[in-house]
């Protein structure tokens, strides 16, 4: 699940010195709430223009919209050419597939609904065969993006899912915008994914941001790690929050599935922040490391030069260990 950080680790100051004004934004868009703060001396429809983004967005990659376009392809619709947002979403999957090993998989749509966690209900009862049939069409391979932009599918049944990078990605489309617009310092939290650019003028530093702790009280938030973001994404996914029980079984699933089983991955692996050069790949390389466990991840953090991260694991008594790269701890505050 991705989820929510603290923003800030002091009250914000206004500064008093000329220059740019601080502006601070907030709404809800894409299912969940964002906040942005920005300097800048020039006034433009800000809210109108965001809402265009973020419409576009939906009605390219929304799979809780019937008419989206990457609905219509889960539907078997040959005919659909899509945008250039989904295009490079696709792009990204593929580079994140290749360098997870298939662990991060788009793919994986299907067993996602099945389990619950997609727009569709979940089944009451799963059972192996289940799982066999819907795997049959799992397989980033399986799917092409032709020269005229149209999605060419080995089967009809195979299912795209972007959620897993489509959240990071409209962090980056609304950095873009910022960028665009001349803004040359902001802050951007969508849903807990987070692109920094400059500094925050306020207090003359960079933008600094906290990683919740997995083990804090609901109600009582608490913090683990701290970091400076200078023109860098962050991304969390963990799983010791959303899962779904079984009515009949009363066993527990966890939302992160993984693409080379079915079923959900079960590790002592907590959660993943991962810092990376644009919030879509941050975004997906956190579900890639969830679905990965702690092993493997290392290995795929190692051979990664851009991409940082901090794992949360658990060890047989209960107790919160981490892992880090040495680029992440470069980054680290105190708290």
């Amino acid at each position: 699940m991705k989820y929510q950080y603290s923003l800030f680790l002091a009250l914000l100051l206004i500064s008093c010195n000329s220059g740019p004004a601080e502006k601070v934004l907030s709404g809800e868009a894409l299912g969940t709430s964002y906040h942005i703060i920005y300097f800048s001396e020039k006034v433009f429809p800000l809210e109108q223009d965001l809402d265009s983004l973020f419409e576009t967005i939906n009605q390219s990659m929304s799979t809780y919209r019937e008419n989206s376009d990457i609905s219509r392809i889960n539907r078997g619709d040959s005919l659909v050419q899509v945008d250039s947002m989904f295009q490079q979403v696709f792009s990204m999957s593929q580079k994140v597939y290749a360098e997870s090993r298939g662990y991060f998989d788009p793919t994986v749509g299907d067993l996602v609904n099945m389990y619950g966690f997609g727009p569709e209900e979940g089944l009451t009862r799963i059972d192996s065969s289940t799982v066999d049939s819907l795997m049959m069409f799992v397989g980033f391979e399986n799917i092409e993006i032709t020269e005229d932009g149209r999605v060419r599918k080995t089967s009809p049944e195979v299912y795209l899912d972007f959620n897993a990078i489509a959240k990071g990605y409209a962090v980056d489309v609304l950095g873009y915008y910022f960028d665009q617009k001349g803004v040359e310092n902001y802050l951007i939290e969508l849903g807990g994914e987070l692109l920094a650019r400059g500094e925050n003028l306020s207090k003359q530093a960079p933008w600094t941001v906290g990683i919740d702790d997995p083990l804090q009280e609901e109600g009582n938030r608490t913090l683990r790690a701290a970091v400076a973001l200078k023109n860098r994404a962050m991304a969390t996914s963990g799983n010791y929050r959303k899962n779904r029980t079984d009515s009949i079984t009363g066993q527990k699933y966890v939302h992160t599935i993984n693409p080379l089983t079915g079923y959900p991955e079960k590790s002592n692996l907590l959660s993943a922040t991962v810092l990376a050069e644009n919030c879509a790949l941050a975004d997906a390389y956190a579900t890639a490391i969830m679905a990965m466990g702690l092993k493997d991840s290392k290995v795929m953090l190692e051979k990664l030069n851009t991409v940082d991260a901090l794992l949360l694991f658990s060890t047989p008594t209960g107790e919160i260990r981490e892992f880090s790269t040495k680029g992440f701890e470069k980054v680290r505050v105190e708290l």
